[in-house]
């Protein structure tokens, strides 16, 4: 159930940095590095982005894949790291391993933990202080960033700035659609649906045959919420995942955190990785004006 998911080499031919600065200009000036952290079993991988500017602010950002693909090559990664590097905000993307061939949680989580702190304690790496650096990600990328977020404040350690989360899945069972949102979800193709029983072969593959679907960090919609940054959650418009997102924004409005929800009008899950769609851009827009504040 999970092939159509499986990693596969992107067969687009214009998404590497000479091709995305020749389609927009603009990243020119947009300086990458790759990185590399000691992570708690191996090497974790990641992606410096600097603008031409001093940077104001930071992002750790880390993609999606349904926790079994991605990369730092994805569009959702790449691009959307040198867009915002662009617009003055320094940006260390993360790759993580992936639940394949007997991994499972917490090993996701502990790359994305090893990145978020590389980050917090060298300031030299984005060029800004820990107080400056906020965390986010895109669909299992939220999922993961909101994991390390729990895991943060449990621990009393340094927590983001604020928490930007885009089509995000964050519960073990996606809660029931609204009116709107069902109705904003026929539009799209049924093989690009998440099914309950896709869905459920997800989470149980993230998990694993020993964990749990109700483990807090896995999928933070069971955890305690308060103590929260700022969160800034973007769903898309026709998403059998917007739920997750919606119901998570309410979760932590109840908790008392500061938690805008939102749904980019016309998206379906996963249009951060098409460079320069209109829809896209507007949701870069989005985090640079977030952060910013």
């Amino acid at each position: 159930m999970l092939l159509r998911m499986l990693p596969v080499e992107d067969p687009r031919r214009d998404i590497d940095t000479a091709s995305l600065v020749r389609r927009f200009p603009h990243l020119s000036g947009v300086r990458v590095r790759d990185v590399e952290f000691a992570g708690t079993d191996g090497v974790v991988s990641g992606r410096v982005y600097r603008g031409p500017t001093t940077p104001g602010r930071g992002l750790v950002w880390v993609h999606g894949g349904a926790f079994i693909s991605g990369s730092l090559d994805m569009p959702e990664s790449h691009w959307v790291g040198m867009e915002l590097a662009s617009r003055g905000i320094s940006v260390l993307a993360l790759d993580y391993r992936k639940a394949l061939a007997g991994v499972s949680h917490p090993a996701l989580s502990d790359d994305v933990l090893t990145g978020w702190r590389a980050a917090v304690e060298d300031a030299d790496l984005l060029g800004v202080a820990a107080g400056d650096l906020h965390l986010g990600g895109a669909s299992a990328g939220a999922n993961l960033a909101t994991g390390v977020t729990v895991r943060e404040r449990d621990a009393g350690r340094t927590l983001p700035a604020s928490l930007l989360l885009f089509y995000p899945v964050l519960h073990d069972t996606v809660p029931p659609p609204g009116p709107a949102a069902r109705e904003a979800a026929i539009a799209v193709p049924p093989e690009l649906r998440f099914s309950p029983q896709f869905m459920r072969a997800v989470t149980e593959n993230y998990v694993g045959a020993s964990g749990s679907t109700a483990d807090p960090v896995a999928f933070p919609a069971h955890a305690r919420l308060d103590g929260f940054p700022p969160t800034l959650i973007v769903n898309a418009e026709a998403d059998d995942l917007r739920p997750s997102g919606e119901e998570f924004g309410s979760l932590l409005a109840d908790a008392g955190v500061s938690a805008e929800s939102i749904f980019e009008p016309g998206t379906a899950h996963g249009y951060l990785d098409h460079p320069g769609l209109p829809e896209a851009v507007a949701s870069i827009d989005r985090i640079a004006a977030h952060i910013s504040r």
